[in-house]
């Protein structure tokens, strides 16, 4: 029988569930948890104690995630991002099949240089800057759009800094960061990769085989400095006449005397070329990006925090911008997530009381005789039941269930780690199934309905709970096979 501790708890934490996805008046993602913290720390069910427990297994992992948004944010004022978008398209030639590949390497490659939820706010408003000035039918803006969300979202799983969850789990289990990396990168990439393909066949009707070649010099294009991460979106754009210089898209017909008209608010006729780089800052930024990342692991050997090379990196970036530019810091206090640490923080007092009512020990009990058993065993029970979780309650407060509940199982150590890296599989790229199951996936969505763009989660669905799966199988066993002959 229920008594009162847990059946405050179960409510709690299911009202703070539902305001978080809900999220009425669009308000911030933080406050849900936080108010729903605030209630279990004065009904006395996560106590002073725990709260310092958890402080201190949240503030590195969340530090380290705001300081790369903080350079992203950098490279973003200088440009970057922008000049990246016009070039990923003129690299494309004309081929929209090469598009949808290097959309997937540079949404993959972000994640890598900062992180899951950085990422897609970098490039879901690259992407559809791409597909509004390529004047994509919306059939073929969905594979874009939707391929580059999942590959950017589970390309958090190779190196653990690129997802917050992953940092903070990583602490609580104890395995540093290079032996992360090194039995996690190889089964991670194998699934990504497997994702990407699936999604290309999947798509192959809707991804135009030939598309507009757009001229650096002569591209009608939106004013993306002006709102980097909100475009209008031409949603009943009529036929137009195409430049001289632009290939003839396959489905498209010139008409005698076509009308264009100007879409709402920020597409104009003129012909304006992007601002011409300063390749100089452009490769110095990317140096000292690239060097802050590599950092995180050289310094984990030395037992140097990962927060404060992540803080040194991002100093680092708005100092030598200030230098170049003499740009001060105004944009980035304006536009870095500091709530970041709040909703973080908050989210994991919350998960620690299913912990404290004795949820981690009812999945221990049922569980930890089948994991004990072999490791192939300890790979399919945990990712399974991981993705399962992100699913249904968001991968951020069931990482934290999952890790505490391994921890609480008495593991030998490497079935501890292999069952540990499994569950990262399934809350990174099993949690994709549903919008619901990331951050960084609500995030998306977000930002789709403020450019004007309407994917249902009905229309997500229908692509991903045939794609994910084999993708997340796929992770699993080479995490199985890899571990095995490489490690145990």
């Amino acid at each position: 029988m229920l008594n009162f501790a847990t059946l405050y708890t179960l409510t709690v934490f299911s009202l703070m569930v539902l305001f978080l996805f809900w999220r009425p008046h669009g308000i911030n993602e933080s406050i849900p948890p936080t108010i729903s913290a605030l209630f279990i720390f004065f009904a006395g069910i996560v106590p002073l104690s725990d709260i310092f427990k958890i402080l201190g297994f949240v503030s590195g992992a969340s530090i380290t995630i705001l300081s790369t948004i903080v350079m992203s944010i950098v490279l973003d004022s200088i440009g970057f991002f922008r000049w990246a978008a016009f070039n990923l398209v003129n690299r494309a030639n004309g081929s929209g099949v090469l598009l949808y590949w290097y959309i997937n390497l540079l949404c993959f490659l972000m994640t890598m240089f900062f992180n899951n939820d950085g990422s897609i706010l970098i490039t879901t408003p690259i992407i559809i800057q791409i597909v509004t000035i390529l004047r994509l039918k919306a059939n073929q803006q969905f594979p874009y759009l939707l391929s580059g969300a999942l590959i950017a979202t589970a390309s958090s799983a190779p190196i653990a800094v690129s997802n917050l969850a992953n940092l903070i789990a990583l602490k609580i289990i104890g395995l540093d960061l290079n032996s992360y990396v090194s039995m996690m990168f190889v089964p991670s990439m194998l699934g990504i990769s497997t994702i990407s393909v699936l999604l290309f066949y999947y798509f192959s009707k809707d991804i135009p085989e030939i598309i507009n070649v757009l001229p650096v010099s002569n591209i009608d294009v939106y004013d993306y400095k002006a709102s980097p991460t909100i475009l209008h979106h031409p949603s009943a754009e009529k036929p137009h006449k195409p430049h001289p210089h632009h290939l003839p898209h396959p489905h498209h017909k010139p008409r005698p005397h076509p009308h264009h008209p100007t879409p709402p608010h920020q597409l104009t006729d003129k012909s304006i070329s992007p601002p011409v780089p300063d390749m100089s800052m452009f490769k110095a930024c990317i140096v000292i990006v690239a060097l802050t990342r590599a950092g995180l692991f050289v310094g984990t050997s030395f037992g140097i925090p990962m927060e404060w090379i992540g803080i040194f990196g991002a100093l680092l970036l708005i100092g030598y911008r200030w230098y170049r530019k003499g740009v001060g810091v105004n944009d980035i206090v304006k536009k870095t997530p500091w709530h970041i640490i709040l909703f973080a923080f908050s989210i994991y007092v919350v998960v620690y009381s299913l912990h404290n009512i004795g949820l981690t020990e009812l999945i221990v009990e049922r569980l930890r005789g089948p994991i004990l058993a072999n490791h192939f065993n300890a790979c399919l029970i945990s990712g399974g039941l991981l993705t399962v979780m992100s699913n249904l309650f968001n991968n951020l407060p069931s990482v934290m269930i999952g890790t505490l509940t391994l921890t609480g199982m008495g593991l030998d150590i490497p079935t501890l780690h292999i069952a540990y890296l499994a569950t990262i599989l399934g809350a990174d790229i099993g949690s994709l199934i549903t919008p619901m199951g990331t951050l960084a996936s609500l995030i998306w969505m977000f930002i789709l309905k403020k450019n004007g763009i309407r994917i249902s989660w009905t229309k997500s669905l229908k692509v991903t709970i045939i794609v994910i799966p084999i993708g997340l199988l796929v992770s699993l066993l080479s995490l199985y096979l890899w571990a095995e002959w490489l490690f145990f």
